[in-house]
């Protein structure tokens, strides 16, 4: 395989991580962790069922998954390029 083909992974692969990052930080507090020791424990009982936590879970999923592909496809490169 091409060479560009591995710097285009890679590239995707730290803008999803960076994505990914955002995307999780976003997320509310579900428990009594460390997010409810920082003053995060005041919140509504309507946390995870509005419209915008659900996109926001779908989001974080499709972006995991694409870093996971990311990963998966410089594994291989790897491997098909060191025999």
């Amino acid at each position: 395989m091409p060479i560009w083909f591995a710097y285009t992974l890679i590239v995707i692969l730290l803008l999803t991580s960076g994505l990914l990052t955002l995307l999780v930080l976003l997320h509310r507090g579900k428990g009594g962790g460390l997010s409810s020791m920082f003053g995060g424990g005041v919140s509504s009982n309507l946390a995870g069922s509005s419209v915008a936590e659900k996109n926001l879970d779908r989001y974080t999923v499709l972006v995991g998954v694409i870093w996971f592909a990311c990963i998966v496809g410089l594994g291989l490169w790897l491997k098909l390029e060191v025999k």
